[in-house]
């Protein structure tokens, strides 16, 4: 229980690695706000972790809406009486080429990447500077470092980046740590659809993936939860500014 008493948000949570880290932090003892656009598939990881006898409450939300991510902060404030830990999961990909990229998608992924990601950042250290106490973990990916087809995933990813760096030398003298993660070949709904963008089929796709990987495999969701959940304990309280491949390999 090394997350006892906490108070935690999880943005994208309704599925993928955003549910296994709401999951897995309420595992540890953290009651947990589920919040997605879907509200369907928020209220669904909100239940599985009611069901195993956590406490947690689903909060639909669009990221890219400040009012909307104002709110969800504060009904978090209002429901638990404190925040502890924003874990700035939710995502989106529109992948293309960028001779076919339109400025749709270009926009659509900066505003869910990096808009989002202040929104709820801005809003979650208003409840932790007074405290003197916090953990932010940001989603960052190994895209940061160039990928065919994404170019607005990547460089979104790579902000994420600068983003971290700069907030934890901002919040550090409030006790806030902030760290980012950035997963390699997961599997989730996203990397099935990059998968049927190229027109692979998804067990193919992996297993060209894992050749590639030292540890001689794919991710799974939880491999990625089990690291955010080590940034937003008090073990890594003296880590911050931090970027955590977890990749399987270098």
């Amino acid at each position: 229980m090394r997350l006892k008493d906490r108070v935690g948000i999880v943005t994208g949570s309704g599925r993928g690695i955003g549910a296994a880290t709401a999951i897995c932090l309420a595992e540890e003892g953290a009651k947990i706000t589920v919040t997605d656009v879907n509200a369907e598939t928020c209220e669904e990881t909100a239940q599985k972790i009611r069901e195993a006898g956590g406490e947690a409450i689903a909060v639909p939300c669009d990221i890219t809406k400040r009012k909307e991510v104002e709110d969800m902060v504060q009904k978090t404030v209002d429901t638990f009486g404190r925040l502890d830990i924003l874990v700035n999961n939710a995502g989106v990909i529109r992948d293309n080429l960028v001779h076919k990229m339109t400025d749709e998608d270009w926009d659509i992924v900066m505003d869910v990447h990096l808009k989002g990601t202040f929104y709820a950042s801005r809003a979650a250290q208003r409840f932790m500077v007074p405290n003197r106490y916090g953990k932010i973990v940001n989603f960052s990916s190994t895209s940061a470092l160039g990928n065919r087809g994404q170019l607005n995933y990547s460089t979104a990813k790579a902000g994420i980046q600068g983003f971290t760096k700069t907030l934890a030398i901002e919040l550090g003298k409030f006790n806030i740590n902030v760290n980012a993660v950035a997963p390699g070949f997961i599997e989730t709904d996203m990397t099935r659809q990059t998968a049927e963008r190229i027109g692979v089929p998804f067990e193919d796709f992996k297993k060209a993936a894992a050749q590639t990987i030292p540890l001689g495999r794919t991710g799974k969701p939880i491999d990625v939860a089990n690291a955010v959940l080590f940034l937003v304990s008090d073990e890594a309280s003296f880590i911050t500014g931090q970027v955590l491949y977890v990749r399987g390999g270098v």
